[in-house]
């Protein structure tokens, strides 16, 4: 492999840097339209439109995929592939910012930051095609639908061939816990594995005062809340780091009755991957065995979501040189594991990979949380996303051709 600091390399990656650098204000206009009409997963047909005019403009051959999303390479068709992927999907959140550009779509707005994502990845895309005939092969543009939703648009474009040929994949994610110029990498697993579960008790309901010619259906739901949770820190390996949170509970409608039917959902989470091949059966079974003794029925609706986005050792490398070529090793800041799910991880499973954390915090400013209506990003994480991205292309060309 060549080294990604051999000087026409290094020449080169200064130059498509540099390119980006010119397209700031453009990328910032983009991502505030994109945050303006946000949509939601499979239903991103302005937003791919957007981004298309600008890659057609530049004179790229953007390529719809079957269900949402773009894909578009960038090169002189010879030599390695290496893939950059973006999404576009916004979140059934309403916008709480009170920005200008704020959603103008009621109940949805983009509060996990990928307008970032898309823009940085534009901006990217259109620094390459700045130097195409100069790169040592193809970088391939993946603009992928939905993946707010389990278990992610990424298996679609899979299936559709955006890895096809592909040596390595890089992506970027938000982190409004780092400041604006600061990139977190971490080697190995970065994300957690994440399902949904839904289950809804059925019994016989009847008076409050009677419950004992009634099946309790309220009582076993709160039984199922809070044994659940306490059965599996049992029965998986506690370094797995099992997390089921309920996120909504409904039963009943009047404080006299005990209804007849409740339902509890929400998303159980793990460190693990051999945990989470486990998890789905163990869950089942453990559910009918806490609320059997109350004679209801559950009616169990379990989704496997994602993997966990395990970061391979050398894509990761090539990541932290690209940080340290557009930021400088000050640019560089540890991360650590979280229980977040992340499609990207259907990537990394295919072929070697690695995605890096993007700061969005300015300096001093207030932390913000993913999936809030009041998340606000230092606009100035575009150009570095956009200038990481390119950065690590260019240099993956060169080590795997």
């Amino acid at each position: 492999m060549t080294s990604p600091r051999d000087p026409e390399a290094v020449a080169l990656v200064r130059a498509i840097v540099a390119e980006v650098v010119g397209l700031e204000d453009l990328l910032v206009d983009v991502r505030r339209d994109l945050h303006a009409h946000p949509e939601l997963s499979w239903a991103e047909e302005r937003t791919a439109a957007v981004l298309s005019k600008h890659l057609e403009h530049a004179g790229l051959d953007p390529r719809p995929l079957p269900r949402g999303g773009l894909v578009v390479d960038v090169g002189r068709g010879d030599g390695a592939v290496v893939a950059l992927r973006a999404d576009l999907d916004a979140l059934p959140v309403e916008d709480r910012t009170g920005d200008p550009w704020a959603s103008t779509v009621p109940g949805v707005a983009h509060a996990c930051g990928h307008d970032v994502h898309a823009s940085s990845l534009l901006g990217a895309g259109l620094a390459l095609a700045a130097h195409a005939e100069r790169l040592a092969g193809t970088v391939r543009l993946v603009f992928q639908p939905a993946e707010e939703v389990m278990p992610g648009g990424a298996l679609m474009a899979i299936d559709a061939g955006v890895l096809d040929g592909v040596s390595r994949i890089f992506g970027l994610h938000v982190d409004p816990t780092l400041d604006v110029g600061t990139v977190g990498l971490r080697e190995g697993p970065l994300t957690g594995a994440a399902d949904h579960l839904d289950v809804v008790l059925t019994g016989k309901g009847g008076h409050t005062s009677r419950p004992h010619l009634t099946e309790d259906l309220t009582f076993a739901l709160g039984k199922l809340l809070t044994e659940l949770p306490a059965v599996l820190s049992r029965r998986l390996d506690p370094r797995a780091g099992v997390s089921v949170v309920w996120g909504m509970v409904r039963a009943g409608s009047a404080v006299n009755v005990i209804p007849a039917t409740g339902r509890a959902g929400g998303t159980v989470r793990m460190l693990d991957a051999v945990a989470w091949a486990e998890a789905e059966s163990l869950v089942s079974q453990t559910i009918a065995q806490i609320v059997e003794p109350y004679g209801v029925e559950p009616t169990i609706r379990y989704v496997r979501g994602v993997p966990p986005v395990v970061n391979e050792h050398r894509s990761t490398l090539l990541l932290h040189h690209a940080v340290e070529t557009v930021l400088g090793e000050e640019g560089v800041a540890a991360t650590t594991q979280s229980l977040g799910g992340e499609d990207f991880a259907w990537y990394c499973d295919t072929v070697p990979g690695a995605m890096a954390r993007l700061g969005t915090r300015s300096p001093g400013g207030p932390t913000y949380d993913l999936h809030q209506g009041d998340l606000r990003v230092d606009e100035g994480a575009i150009s570095v996303g956009a200038r990481v991205l390119v950065a690590a292309a260019a240099s993956a060309l060169v080590t795997d051709r």
